[in-house]
């Protein structure tokens, strides 16, 4: 069984500033997440959107913000438990004890959930099953890997028309396929894409990837009219993640529907368990990233004295520290 001081449930950006904040408290820190990249709902569903309400920066795009964020907390070696989920919660010495999908167990001093909607899924691409195994990504970790390639992306959302943003100067062509004439995203962004050398298709579906191993080609079919074949190489499915709470709704924990009740030291009912960020609930709650960063702050400090009683709530200012 490993053993760490804080757990911390969610690699968002509220869950990136607690484990800073946990070691610059000098506690050992494991951040879990389901997501096989850190940077939770920013990193799968805006990474290249400009977020404009984060003190400090006048606006920043998502990945260069999750980015900063792992570098903030480099210093203090958190580990990170990408690709796995915490599913079960049991109580050893008064020490919380998770259960991690893959079988191993971890120790903790405390936990601090910062799962923002909760688990991440993304919603499948209907074509996919029996399709070529390679070339369908659900979001694109690294957009210069699909320099030169013909990139088809599936969907109608904030985060397709962002990676059509991204990918049109990197990729060789880049088509937009919706199943609807009207797109759930912004319309500034809507029109900036359709200014540039894009090709969007609506009222259309993916009705088959072709390939052998890997996607060379896929078909295109607009409701009442013709297939069309399209070389591709890449797919990306942007059709939107579902969240659910997952195996935390079986923990115990007070709930509002889908949301953690917390109190003003973002304490749950249950012991060393603490939230922050968009997973919680209290009255007059905001949920924006700049909330949630002071909210883990709050949370982490909280633990660190119910790990340690003789510890002070307040360690002091980080500027104090050279």
């Amino acid at each position: 069984m490993r053993e760490v001081d804080v757990a911390v449930i969610g690699a968002g950006p509220a869950g990136l500033f607690a484990a800073y904040y946990a070691g610059f408290r000098g506690l050992s820190v494991a951040v879990i997440d389901a997501l096989p990249e850190p940077g939770g709902q920013v990193t799968a569903m805006y990474p290249e959107k400009l977020i404009l309400d984060v003190a400090g920066f006048p606006a920043i795009k998502g990945r260069d913000l999750v980015a900063n964020l792992v570098a903030q907390a480099a210093p203090f070696g958190p580990q990170y438990l990408l690709g796995n989920r915490a599913e079960k919660l049991a109580y050893a010495d008064g020490r919380p004890v998770l259960g991690l999908a893959g079988g191993e167990q971890l120790s903790c001093g405390a936990i601090v959930v910062t799962g923002g909607l909760g688990s991440f899924s993304p919603r499948p691409l209907p074509c996919a099953d029996g399709a070529p195994g390679s070339g369908i990504v659900y979001f694109v970790t690294e957009p210069t890997e699909l320099t030169g390639r013909d990139v088809l992306i599936v969907g109608g959302g904030d985060s397709a028309f962002d990676w059509a943003l991204a990918l049109q100067p990197l990729a060789r062509s880049v088509t937009l396929v919706h199943r609807r004439e009207k797109f759930r995203a912004h319309a500034s962004t809507v029109a900036r894409v359709l200014s540039l050398p894009v090709r969007v298709v609506v009222n259309a579906e993916v009705t088959r990837l072709i390939g052998e191993g890997t996607v060379t080609g896929a078909e295109v079919t607009v409701r009442g009219g013709a297939t069309e074949t399209l070389p591709v190489d890449t797919v990306v499915a942007a059709l939107g993640f579902t969240a659910d709470l997952g195996p935390l709704a079986e923990w115990g924990l007070r709930l509002d529907r889908r949301h953690i009740l917390v109190d003003s030291a973002m304490a749950t009912n249950l012991p060393r368990v603490f939230a922050a960020g968009d997973i919680t609930e209290y009255p007059g709650k905001v949920r924006l990233i700049a909330t949630g960063f002071g909210e883990a702050a709050t949370a982490v400090n909280n633990a660190a004295v119910a790990i340690d009683p003789s510890a002070h709530l307040f360690p002091g200012h980080s500027s104090d520290a050279g």
